[in-house]
C-alpha cells in the first residue's frame, strides 16, 4: 500500500526540487526514495521509473515556465514585455536549474503529452511578446525561435556558472535585452543572405 501522503505529484515535486540540489544527472530513484521517506521500489507505485520521473519533471518545469512568463508579460507590451518575459524566464531557471535541465532533449509522445501541452503554453507566452512588434507572419516563427535561444542560451549558461570572467551579468542581460529588442524592430530582409 503506498505511503499516505504520497501521490504521483507529490514524488514528481520531490523529484524535482532535488533535481534543482544535485542536477536532473545527479536525480537517482534511491535519493528520491530517501528524500521522501520510502525504500526505492515504493516509488514505482507512483512513477515508471527513472526516464518516467525526468519526463515528469520536464512537464512540470514546461509549465511552471509558462506560468512564470505569462504571469510576467500580462500589461506590457514592445519591449516592455520582452524584458519581462526575458526576466522571468532567467529567474525561472536559476531558481530551478535542475528541473529546467530536464526538457532539454526531451520529445513529447504526442500533441496532448504534459510535455507537448507545457512547451506551447511556454511558446504562447513567448509568441504574445511578439505581437508588440511589426513581425510579418511568414518570420513569426524565426524571431520565436530567436528570442527563445537568447533567453534559453543566457540563462542556461549562467545557472552552469558559465560566466566567469569579471563583467556583470545583469548588465549582460539588459544588453542581450536591448539587442534583441532593436533586432525584432529592425527584422533582416530574409531574402538578402
Amino acid at each position: 500500500m503506498p505511503r499516505a501522503g504520497l501521490d504521483p505529484a507529490t514524488v514528481v515535486a520531490a523529484g524535482a526540487a532535488l533535481a534543482d540540489e544535485v542536477g536532473i544527472a545527479g536525480l537517482t530513484m534511491g535519493a528520491l526514495a530517501e528524500r521522501v521517506g520510502v525504500r526505492p521500489p515504493s516509488l514505482y507505485k507512483h512513477v515508471g521509473g527513472q526516464e518516467d520521473l525526468n519526463r515528469r519533471i520536464a512537464a512540470l518545469a514546461l509549465s511552471q515556465a509558462a506560468d512564470a512568463v505569462g504571469g510576467a508579460i500580462q500589461g506590457y507590451a514592445g519591449r516592455d514585455a520582452l524584458a519581462a518575459a526575458a526576466r522571468a524566464f532567467r529567474a525561472f531557471v536559476l531558481e530551478h536549474p535542475g528541473r529546467y535541465a530536464a526538457t532539454i532533449g526531451v520529445e513529447p509522445s504526442g500533441p496532448d503529452d504534459p510535455l507537448a501541452l507545457g512547451a506551447q503554453r511556454l511558446l504562447e507566452a513567448f509568441t504574445a511578446v511578439l505581437r508588440g512588434y511589426d513581425i510579418p507572419a511568414p518570420q513569426v516563427n524565426h524571431a520565436l525561435r530567436t528570442v527563445r535561444s537568447l533567453c534559453h542560451g543566457f540563462a542556461t549558461l549562467e545557472a552552469g556558472n558559465g560566466f566567469q570572467w569579471s563583467d556583470d551579468n545583469d548588465q549582460s542581460f539588459a544588453w542581450l535585452i536591448a539587442f534583441t529588442d532593436r533586432g525584432l524592430r529592425d527584422l533582416p530582409d530574409p531574402g538578402a543572405g
